[in-house]
């Protein structure tokens, strides 16, 4: 045997001793014979630099430092999930899918919801390519030398697995794993981490992978993404990715209704505590693909899967004080301040009040004895007053009436939940949170500066608009406070780099009140560019797809404001995109508009998501449902019966996905 045969079959076998020991649980070698191994690969890799890989069971020790990790865009969007509390949302839930399917027995796959870190994973020809985490689920930070480092992670798939793929999962810490490091750590006279969720989080973002290397980090996987990747249910899906080399929990079931989730979620509420992860819930999917891509997608969440969430967390605690805070838009949220206390595995010092309503309701006070809850929001909040231990002199909560920054009289107009500052131009927090959603990921996406900064650089009067950004120089942020050179390098290249962000995004970026991501994009397209949006009354505005009463008055109001006005013309002179690139304006035509177009199935030329582009580039809306609103139904292979026998029943016409190539 030549040595790149003797280095090609050490790697194979250490690949398995892995799987067995990190995936199955069932080492078949021992500690010192693997070790005794690995040490062997590496001094013929060492000696023989021209046989490398970069999926060598060797590279899992780690050694390379990363300063700054780049942001990759998701070739496949992350999307959240909704989740619910108790059985009758996921009887709602289940009513929704079998309106949209039809009268079709769907079965449902049920997973643990482990609490950690998401991370999505590229493999191609059965390699690791690339670890991209969460983010804001369009895109986020490339991670893949630290996940590298993880033993349950495969660097080389075995079996027959699709040419290309991404595979979704948890980075999570097991307990056993994570007090081990806190021992360590409170030996080494350390502060403890607070819980495995958080420290599992923190270590992908580490700079030396070697540092990674060494925490007990595990990647427990239940997604995989691609085209023709042959597979046609969850439940698939998930015995697949453990043929390939993944690890994949065995608690998964398939259920055949309902009753029999309930019975899996009520199994777990109670046995979760014995397994050695942190879990907060389980995860109910269709289990068909042909009915997930049926059922779609919301905004912000796949139709076809929801999170029943374990009873939440409460402990009770003294509120000390209720101070108010000013968002961008003016709206006061008051706090309450807490006496630090521990729920569900963080210290808790501040629980959101919501608005004035609230505080009457529960009759919230200072100095009360409050229950706190941590349930599905990240944010804890007030769910009850202990009277019982109420003080003798409490006194009822004043709501404010002044703005607690600017201190102008606040407002509260029929119909709105908060009360707001109106002083829009003259109020501090207003002020730079308009600019810190300016620069923000989804907006500008403006490299080298935080909301930390922004509040600096108003501070010093450097900024009081977001038009001043493109006015900054190098000279003037380099005396700052913890700016240094390359700090300002980066923080002037990141502006002048902002130039290049699409009209759609810059439009977001305004920040016009309740004009979100989507609703930027509709206005964007409708009006090409924002000399036309900037003259178009409240009739017209009313007129595009989706803009209703309250978004057109916003954006009449908004172009009605000098200083708004005064802004754009001063981002137009630093180059910023103020229409659509001439690109999106060739793809687009207006021959669909005033149509909605429903789309089912598998098709051959282009794939759902390209005619679902096409159906919105030409003017079309992109239908979830049939209804008697709807103008055409797109048919591919495999289209569920449910929509073409209501498409028939209502006289919606059926067409073939060429007669739709055809009309574009």
């Amino acid at each position: 045997m030549d040595v790149e045969e003797k280095i090609d079959a050490l790697r194979k076998e250490l690949r398995e001793h892995n799987y067995n020991y990190y995936v199955l649980d069932n080492p078949t070698i021992s500690d010192f014979d693997f070790d005794m191994k690995l040490k062997e690969l590496q001094e013929l890799e060492a000696k023989h630099p021209e046989f490398y890989d970069a999926n060598s069971p060797t590279i899992r020790v780690g050694g390379m430092v990363t300063k700054n990790f780049a942001t990759v865009v998701h070739e496949h969007r992350m999307y959240s999930l909704d989740n619910s509390y108790s059985l009758e949302d996921l009887v709602d839930w289940e009513k929704r899918i079998q309106r949209n399917l039809g009268d079709v027995p769907v079965q449902y796959t049920c997973e643990l919801k482990y609490d950690g870190a998401s991370i999505s994973i590229t493999y191609e020809e059965g390699k690791l390519v690339r670890a991209v985490t969460r983010g804001d689920g369009f895109q986020g930070d490339d991670v893949t030398t630290n996940i590298r480092t993880i033993k349950s992670v495969p660097l080389q798939l075995k079996g027959d697995f699709p040419a290309k793929f991404d595979i979704r999962g948890e980075i999570v810490l097991p307990f056993d794993g994570f007090q081990k490091m806190n021992e360590e750590r409170i030996e080494n006279g350390e502060e403890p981490y607070m819980n495995p969720r958080n420290t599992a989080s923190g270590s992908l973002k580490l700079q030396d992978s070697a540092l990674v290397a060494q925490r007990p980090l595990e990647c427990l996987l239940y997604a995989i993404v691609g085209n023709n990747t042959g597979i046609t249910s969850q439940f698939e899906m998930l015995e697949k990715a453990r043929e390939w080399g993944f690890k994949v929990p065995s608690a998964a079931k398939l259920c055949e209704s309902t009753d029999e989730v309930m019975a899996f979620v009520d199994y777990w509420d109670v046995h979760r505590h014995e397994l050695p992860y942190e879990t907060d819930g389980v995860v109910v999917k269709v289990n068909s693909l042909q009915y997930q891509e049926e059922l779609g997608y919301t905004a912000k969440s796949p139709r076809w899967a929801m999170a029943y969430k374990f009873k939440a967390e409460q402990v009770f605690t003294v509120l000390n004080e209720i101070t108010y805070q000013v968002g961008r838009t003016g709206a006061i949220t008051p706090v309450a301040n807490l006496e630090p206390v521990l729920l569900a595995g963080t210290t808790v010092k501040r629980a959101s009040l919501h608005n004035a309503d609230q505080i009457e309701k529960l009759d919230i006070r200072e100095g009360d004895t409050v229950f706190v809850e941590k349930g599905g929001e990240i944010i804890p909040k007030i769910i009850a007053v202990d009277l019982s231990k109420r003080p003798a002199d409490s006194q009822p909560t004043q709501y404010i009436d002044h703005c607690p920054e600017c201190h102008t009289a606040l407002v509260r107009t029929e119909g709105d939940a908060k009360h707001y500052c109106p002083n829009e131009y003259g109020c501090p927090p207003q002020i730079t949170g308009r600019i810190q959603h300016f620069i923000s990921r989804k907006a500008m996406d403006i490299e080298g500066l935080g909301g930390e900064t922004v509040e600096l650089l108003f501070k010093e009067g450097l900024i009081d608009d977001y038009a001043d950004l493109y006015d900054l120089t190098k000279e003037q942020i380099l005396p700052l406070e913890r700016m240094a050179e390359k700090s300002a390098d980066n923080l002037i290249k990141g502006v002048a780099e902002s130039v290049k962000i699409p009209f759609e995004r810059v439009l977001f970026a305004l920040g016009i009140r309740y004009v979100g991501e989507t609703v930027a994009k509709k206005l964007a397209k409708a009006y090409k560019n924002i000399d036309a949006l900037s003259v178009a009354t409240q009739e017209e505005l009313e007129a595009v797809d989706e803009i209703g009463e309250r978004i057109a008055e916003s954006v009449v109001d908004f172009f009605r404001n000098e200083r708004n006005l005064d802004a754009i013309e001063r981002l137009k002179a630093k180059g910023i995109q103020f229409e659509l690139s001439a690109e999106k304006l060739e793809n687009q035509t207006d021959i669909l508009n005033g149509k909605t177009i429903v789309v089912s199935g598998v098709f051959e030329t282009v794939s759902r998501d390209e005619l679902k582009k096409l159906i919105e580039d030409n003017g079309g809306k992109v239908g979830s449902s049939i209804s008697s609103k709807t103008s055409y139904l797109v048919a591919g292979d495999k289209m569920g019966p449910s929509k073409r026998t209501k498409a028939e029943n209502l006289g919606v016409p059926i067409i073939t996905e060429q007669e739709f190539l055809g009309m574009i």
